[in-house]
């Protein structure tokens, strides 16, 4: 199994305060084949404490955004802290073949900075990582334009390695 990672933040930087994470399990080479799923809000005020970023123009994007996403992510309850957002991605990853995300350049490199500023190491190998812009790119972008529930870390996780399904199907790429 692979796994789909997305997180939303508050900032665009690699230090970006994380509002939320999103990770599903999947089968890359077969379209019928979805795991488990993981979604969580992190401590905003904890993140800040340590000296993560928030930048205005992300502020005024999310004010844009659709009431209920922008309120899923903003929302106060069930938030957890960083040590046990820590714990539950790594235990959610272990025996991970590869870690997909929607360009690693944000994703990742937010996840391993925030990794590096608490002494953690990361639970993926660099040779792990997988890009999915890159593939939408190259070989067409088979997800719904416009479609709802867009920012949603989870729900861009399943419709991210949904169409990641897609192009292997459609490309008959297989574990061979």
């Amino acid at each position: 199994m692979d796994v789909m990672l997305d997180i939303e933040t508050l900032s665009t930087k690699p230090d970006a305060v994380i509002l939320t994470l999103g990770a599903v399990k999947f089968d890359p080479y077969t379209v019928d084949s979805f795991g488990d799923t993981l979604y969580f809000r992190i401590d905003v005020n904890e993140q800040l404490l340590i000296g993560r970023d928030t930048q205005q123009e992300t502020l005024d994007w999310w004010a844009k955004q659709a009431k209920d996403v922008r309120e899923e992510a903003m929302c106060e309850d069930n938030r957890i802290c960083l040590q046990d957002a820590y714990s539950q991605l790594n235990k959610f990853v272990v025996g991970a073949s590869n870690i997909w995300c929607q360009g690693p350049h944000f994703d990742i490199v937010i996840l391993e900075n925030l990794y590096r500023q608490k002494g953690w190491p990361t639970p993926w190998q660099f040779w792990q990582i997988r890009d999915s812009r890159t593939l939408f790119s190259v070989h067409g972008d088979p997800r719904e334009k416009n479609k709802a529930g867009l920012h949603n870390a989870l729900e861009d996780c399943v419709s991210q390695a949904q169409a990641v399904q897609e192009i292997f199907k459609r490309l008959k790429i297989s574990k061979d």
